[in-house]
C-alpha cells in the first residue's frame, strides 16, 4: 500500500471514530451570552460557539469551576432565552486567557425550549 492510501484510510477511520452521538442537534452560533454565577452578584459575558436544546459551548474570559451553576441570557432573534445551566466541562484555549465552557441546561422554560428547537431546526434546514 502506498503512503497516500494509508493516510486516506486512517483519515476515514478517524472520522468514523470521532462521530459524535449527541442527544440534541447542534448548530454553530456566535451570539453574546451574559451569565451570572449563582450566589454571586457580578455579571459576566462571553460568546457562544454552538447551541443545542440541551446546552451550549461558551467562550469566556477567566476560569469557571466545573459544576458551577449559571443564570444565562442568550439573545436569539426575536427572543431572549434565560435558562439556568451548569458548567459540565472547562477547557483553556491555547495562547489566550479565555476558556471554552460546556454548559448543560438544567432548567429552561418549556416555551423557550420549544422556540429554541424550532430555531435550531430552521437553521439546519429542517422545517
Amino acid at each position: 500500500m502506498t503512503l497516500i492510501r494509508i493516510y486516506v484510510i486512517l483519515k476515514l477511520v478517524m472520522l468514523l471514530v470521532s462521530k459524535e452521538n449527541r442527544r440534541f442537534a447542534r448548530i454553530n452560533l456566535h451570539v453574546p451570552v451574559r451569565f451570572q454565577v449563582r450566589g454571586h452578584t457580578e455579571a459576566n459575558s462571553g460568546l457562544s460557539d454552538d447551541l443545542s436544546q440541551g446546552g451550549l459551548s461558551l467562550i469566556s474570559d477567566g476560569f469557571l469551576a466545573t459544576s458551577a451553576t449559571l443564570m444565562l441570557e442568550i439573545g436569539l432573534p426575536l427572543h431572549l432565552l434565560r435558562p439556568i445551566g451548569r458548567v459540565a466541562w472547562s477547557q483553556p484555549l491555547p495562547r489566550s486567557n479565555k476558556n471554552r465552557l460546556g454548559i448543560e441546561f438544567l432548567e429552561i422554560d418549556r416555551r423557550e425550549r420549544n422556540y429554541l428547537g424550532e430555531y435550531i431546526n430552521m437553521r439546519r434546514g429542517e422545517f
